[in-house]
C-alpha cells in the first residue's frame, strides 16, 4: 500500500517560515493533483493549497500571499513553502494526491504539526 510520507513540520515563532515537503513511498501513475490539507484543534480539516498536473494553483484565501505550492513532477514530490507565519497557521498538515490508474482514488499522508508561536 503506497503511502505518502511528509517532513518538515516543526515550531516556528510568528512571522517565521517553514517549507514542508511530501513524496509517495512507491509508485503512484497519474497523479492528477497534489495537495496540503490541515486540521487545527477542533476544527474541521480545509484545503490550504493544491496543483494540478498542468501546474495550475489554487490557495485557500487566509495563505495566499504567504505560502506556494510547487512540485516535482519527476520525483512525485510537492511542497510548501510557508512565509510569514502566523498563530491561526498552527496545525496538523497532510498531504494529499488524486491520482491512480486504472482507478483514481486519494491518497493522504499522516501528517506533520505545525507550531507557529506568538
Amino acid at each position: 500500500q503506497v503511502q505518502l510520507v511528509e517532513s518538515g513540520g516543526g515550531l516556528v515563532q510568528t512571522g517565521g517560515s517553514l517549507r514542508l515537503s511530501c513524496a509517495p513511498s512507491g509508485s503512484i501513475f497519474s497523479i492528477n493533483v497534489m495537495g496540503w490539507y490541515r486540521q487545527a484543534p477542533g476544527k474541521q480539516r480545509e484545503l490550504v493549497a493544491a496543483i494540478t498536473s498542468g501546474g495550475s494553483t489554487n490557495y485557500t484565501e487566509s495563505v495566499k500571499g504567504r505560502f506556494t505550492i510547487s512540485k516535482e513532477s519527476a520525483k512525485n514530490t510537492v511542497y510548501l513553502q510557508m512565509n510569514s507565519l502566523k498563530p491561526e497557521d498552527t496545525a496538523d498538515y497532510y498531504c494529499n494526491f488524486i491520482g491512480g490508474w486504472p482507478n483514481e482514488r486519494h491518497y493522504w499522508g499522516q501528517g506533520t504539526q505545525v507550531t507557529v508561536s506568538s
